[in-house]
């Protein structure tokens, strides 16, 4: 291969040493990145839910493998196309040269409207949920500023946890702005606290509380069907032509129990493709890059499916099952140290959704900064502060962040008129995992398109497997989305909704730049 720069690295942004960014993450660095951008509040929550669906140990286990197999098989496809254009904006920049500018706007625009910036509201909520936990005084319901009706539907509203969460993202955003040096560092140490307490969870679950008799009954019978939840079709017009289903209708039941069980540990096991968005401040990102792909998937999924052994080992299935707002990590140290178990587990997923902020709110403000040199974002987000960082992206970022933290939905109860509230971006995050999925299987096809298009294009690493495991990939995502149509199509079409309202606003933006769709 000649040392000639290929026609897409000479059009991506960052590709000089002129961009300004200050190559400074090791392959440590961008490691920390990926496990700490995945592991958030998930692991110790999600195993409720997919329990419930599957129905036995088997089905809770095999639902972490499926998950486990997605995941590396896309951070190992991934590796090539980031060795390939190891510049800022990643997954932007792959699928713009793939496709078309506007596939890679509609990527952009989504993970900035939603997928980026909800992640990071819902973990700083979440950061802030378990400091009341600690500090009862931190609570949803202590007001500063009372819900104040949008609609019939929304709200919004500043309680002491909201105001929490906003302190946190507000915190960790004026950081990264001071440079990537002091980002990676709190990265690096977050990270690898978070790490030792899930591997401390582990290690309580499986020998401190090792329970004989829920041992028993769970491995005995692993595919024993306790209690598997009903999956109803997902709009009454489905219900004429598919049926409601549980793990016990046989092999369709279980491959819909399945495919819907994805939506919280493929959640879960998210943000990996972070480090990606980072790629133009990697010392050598051509080989990091994909090393530390598949070194954090392997590590976090490794670390998943431990943590599902370890609740297994200290409660039977129906006690994960109904564990008290679905908090399994929670009930398996309570049953281990009593109430002190709650207050350790606090302390844990604080340690864990600090840390997942940070690389979140690193992350994300070098996908706006690629958007912005293609002149299809705001043109200061394009530039960077005196300390090499993209500073106006992280404060945007953080203010639509903020702003979704703030934002409530309203549900007012018809019998008795009382009026509840959730977090809109709890909603939004439930809409696009239908889109985020799709952005991964059309990633993942790029690296059979940019082989046909760009045949001559330097690729130091070439996909593990090719083409067999991004194949098996883009097959088994695309049976999940099926599943998701059919049975959770209330989600499914207002992420799609989200996604294609980018396409007048990348009119918009092309017009002014003279983008080239």
């Amino acid at each position: 291969m000649s040392g000639v720069k290929s026609p897409i690295a000479a059009s991506i942004p960052g590709d000089t040493e002129s961009s300004g960014f200050v190559r400074a993450l090791g392959l440590f660095d961008s490691t920390t990145i990926v496990v700490g951008s995945m592991i958030g509040s998930g692991i110790f929550i999600v195993s409720a839910d997919i329990a419930r669906n599957t129905g036995s140990t088997g089905g809770l286990l095999a639902a972490w493998i499926i998950t486990g197999l997605m995941t590396v098989a896309a951070a190992l496809s991934y590796g090539e196309l980031a060795a390939m254009m190891p510049k800022a904006g990643g997954q932007y920049i792959y699928l713009r040269e793939a496709y078309s500018p506007l596939w890679g706007f509609l990527y952009g625009w989504t993970l900035f409207l939603v997928i980026q910036t909800g992640t990071i509201a819902a973990v700083a909520v979440g950061f802030a949920r378990f400091l009341g936990e600690i500090w009862p005084a931190i609570s949803p319901s202590a007001w500063i500023v009372p819900p104040i009706a949008l609609s019939e539907k929304y709200a919004i509203s500043l309680s002491l946890q909201q105001l929490v969460a906003l302190l946190l993202i507000l915190f960790l955003t004026l950081l990264n702005t001071r440079g990537l040096k002091l980002g990676k560092l709190i990265q690096n140490v977050f990270t690898s606290a978070k790490t030792l307490a899930l591997a401390a969870l582990i290690l309580a679950g499986v020998f401190v509380g090792r329970n004989a008799a829920a041992i028993h009954a769970n491995f005995s019978g692993i595919w024993t069907l306790h209690d598997p939840q009903t999956i109803e079709p997902g709009a009454d017009w489905l219900k004429s032509f598919i049926p409601s289903v549980t793990a016990a209708s046989g092999a369709f039941g279980l491959l819909i129990a399945f495919g819907v069980s994805q939506v919280g540990s493929l959640f879960s096991a998210d943000a990996w493709n972070n480090i990606t968005f980072t790629a133009g401040e990697v010392k050598n990102p051509r080989r990091d890059i994909p090393i530390s792909l598949a070194a954090g998937t392997a590590i976090v999924i490794t670390l998943y499916f431990l943590a599902n052994v370890a609740y297994l080992s200290a409660l039977s299935l129906h006690q994960i099952q109904t564990a008290p707002d679905d908090r399994v990590a929670t009930a398996t140290l309570a049953m281990i140290f009593g109430n002190s178990g709650a207050t350790l587990m606090a302390l844990a997923i604080m340690i864990s959704t600090f840390g997942c902020a940070n690389g979140l709110i690193l992350a994300g403000a070098r996908v706006y900064y690629a958007m912005a040199h293609d002149g299809l974002f705001f043109r200061s987000i394009g530039r960077l502060n005196a300390n090499h960082v993209p500073a106006m992206g992280l404060l945007l970022q953080g203010i639509w962040a903020g702003f979704l933290v703030l934002l409530r939905t309203r549900l007012v109860n018809s019998a008795t008129g009382a009026v509840s509230y959730g977090n809109l971006y709890g909603v939004l995050l439930d809409y696009v995992i239908f889109a985020a999925l799709m952005f991964y299987v059309l990633t993942i096809g790029g690296i059979f398109i940019l082989r046909r298009k760009r045949p001559d294009a330097e690729r130091p690493y070439r996909a593990w497997g090719y083409p067999v495991v991004p194949v098996l990939y883009i097959v088994t995502a695309l049976v999940i989305m099926l599943i998701l149509i059919l049975y959770q199509t209330q989600d499914t079409w207002p992420g799609l909704v989200i996604v294609f309202l980018g396409v007048p606003v990348y009119w918009v933006w092309s017009r002014r730049s003279g983008a080239n769709a």
